[in-house]
């Protein structure tokens, strides 16, 4: 039998509390679609890591398991040094070639898999990585997933002397341009995160912004959308 108790709390007849878990933090919502990227693992290839803190935990998962992969393609500097740290070798893509798979994270995804990346910095060498990939696997919490993409402001990465130039041009096709001072991505150039986007068409839209002179890359990832998006969620990990 049981007698009354708390919420959050179920009492035995010898009244030892048994305590459950109300919500899931968010943090684990990461670390659950992280580790169910492991599954998408084979023996001894080489893996394409991105960038973010949902990859953090994915490298985290790869170190207990570093014997079975032959070493990684990093996205970053910042992946770079979390990996080497861990004891996982960083190999350089031009020695690699075409990678099996690639992991990686989003600020926005929607149930057809298109995504905008780039809140850390890393669009450029995220999407080189993944467009060398077989299967692009990426991992978010589920308070990434929207119906449209937009609310997130969309990242372009500029040659530093045409950052006003395109700031200009973005402007002209309804964005509000904010130059992200103070940061300089690991390629040397700048950022404009563009807010006031309503993206009904992704793939048209990366490929207007990306022929925009000065432009290194815009963070859609559209046009090469992920092959697999698993979300972590209250209950477990959803697959799309």
């Amino acid at each position: 039998m049981t007698v009354p108790a708390q919420a959050g709390t179920v009492v035995s007849a010898a009244r030892k509390p048994l305590q459950f878990p109300l919500a899931v933090h968010p943090d684990d919502r990461k670390k659950r679609a992280a580790h169910a990227a492991l599954d998408y693992l084979t023996d001894g290839v080489v893996v394409g890591v991105g960038t973010g803190s949902t990859v953090n935990h994915f490298i985290d998962a790869l170190a207990g398991i570093r014997g079975r992969i032959a070493g990684a393609v990093s996205s970053s500097e910042a992946s770079t040094a979390r990996l080497g740290a861990t004891g996982i070798e960083v190999l350089d893509l031009n020695s690699v070639g075409s990678l099996e798979l690639y992991v990686d994270g989003a600020d926005e995804a929607t149930a057809h898999r298109h995504l905008i990346k780039g809140g850390g910095g890393a669009l450029t060498r995220e999407k080189i990585v993944a467009a060398a990939s077989r299967r692009f696997v990426c991992i978010v919490d589920d308070s990434k997933l929207v119906d449209v993409l937009g609310r997130f402001p969309l990242p372009v990465e500029v040659i530093p002397m045409a950052r006003s130039f395109v700031a200009r041009q973005l402007s002209m096709r309804g964005g509000r341009p904010v130059w992200r001072e103070r940061f300089v991505t690991d390629n040397g150039n700048h950022i404009l995160d563009v807010h006031n986007l309503t993206i009904l068409d992704p793939p048209a839209l990366e490929s207007e912004i990306n022929q925009i002179p000065g432009v290194v890359t815009v963070g859609l990832f559209a046009r090469r959308p992920a092959d697999v998006l698993l979300i972590g969620e209250a209950a477990g990990v959803k697959r799309l």
